[in-house]
């Protein structure tokens, strides 16, 4: 089974090896006072609020025109005024070009809209996303086709070309790239090792969570993805500053986005930012997998004052 994991990906400009990987800011006993962020995802949103919070002076650099693009923009909208509370200078539409050597810390040129830029740095920190970290193997030599730098799997996680390879998690690269999905692809994989392939991965209802403070999560589809299905559905979103979950945490970003489908009361997708984000996301990752109505989340007696007493208002 290949579970390599995933590694950042290539950027192709010089003076890329001076990049600090994810792991290496973990790994580090002292955090400098300029650390420069290149890219807009979870990586660069969590690793912001950590610096910011320690007393660094904090800059991310994003490509694209929003941060955490994988979430609801009106909710990741509400957040970033959290990421300018704290003192989070983010430059969207903005690209780097170089990095290079000053002295102990780096120059960062970036260009944008209004023209070339340049930030010192004591700290440069990849953070514009991870690819599967197939390099180092020798695929060719073991008869394993690739395609566009992913591994060419069918349904049951087995490799199309050696059938005596599977893949899970990152390497697989088939559910989302997410902690708990390796652990779920591990499994089926070894059921279809010790059973034959009688098994498939099921990521229906996978929760996504960036741990920023307060945190934003979410589950199922988006609603312009539920709208390209073709779905029916009623969406109730609201900014909830003034709800008592928000106000007993003195956190003002606290809101949420959830789509519920016309004729069956599915759970097609549920979105939320603030306090307890994290932990009531799962109540709507279980719904949604288990298919759960709406009806089924408003009738349920939740422990009060809870996070989870707020989603039969959301509903």
């Amino acid at each position: 089974m290949i579970a390599a994991g995933a590694e950042p990906i290539k950027l192709h400009i010089p003076g890329e090896e001076y990049f600090a990987t994810n792991e290496d800011f973990l790994a580090m006993e002292r955090l400098p006072e300029r650390i420069v962020l290149v890219g807009g995802g979870y990586i660069a949103s969590e690793f912001s609020h950590i610096a910011a919070r320690a007393g660094a002076q904090v800059t991310i650099l994003q490509r694209g025109e929003r941060m955490l693009t994988h979430f609801e923009p009106d909710l990741v909208g509400w957040l970033m005024d959290k990421f300018g509370e704290i003192g989070v200078d983010v430059r969207l539409r903005t690209t780097v070009q170089a990095i290079e050597k000053k002295g102990a810390g780096f120059v960062v040129r970036a260009s944008s809209e209004s023209g070339d830029t340049t930030f010192e740095a004591d700290l440069v920190v990849h953070a514009a996303g991870r690819a599967p970290a197939l390099d180092a193997l020798d695929l060719e030599t073991g008869g394993i086709a690739t395609e566009n730098g992913r591994l060419k799997l069918n349904e049951h996680l087995q490799s199309v070309s050696n059938p005596a390879v599977y893949a899970a998690g990152d390497a697989a690269q088939k559910g989302p790239p997410l902690t708990p999905v390796s652990s779920h692809d591990g499994k089926v994989v070894a059921a279809n090792l010790l059973e034959g392939n009688r098994h498939t991965p099921d990521y229906r209802g996978v929760p996504s969570v960036a741990f920023t403070v307060p945190p934003i999560a979410a589950v199922g589809l988006s609603e312009d993805e539920a709208r390209q299905q073709g779905l029916k559905f009623q969406t109730k979103s609201q900014k909830a500053s003034d709800w008592f979950t928000a106000r007993q945490a003195a956190e003002k970003t606290y809101g949420f986005k959830v789509m519920v489908e016309d004729d069956t009361g599915r759970i097609l997708g549920a979105h939320l930012v603030g306090p307890h984000a994290d932990e009531v996301i799962n109540l709507f990752a279980l719904a949604i997998r288990h298919d759960l109505t709406a009806d089924n989340l408003k009738t349920t007696m939740f422990a009060y004052p809870t996070g989870a007493s707020d989603i039969g208002y959301m509903l």
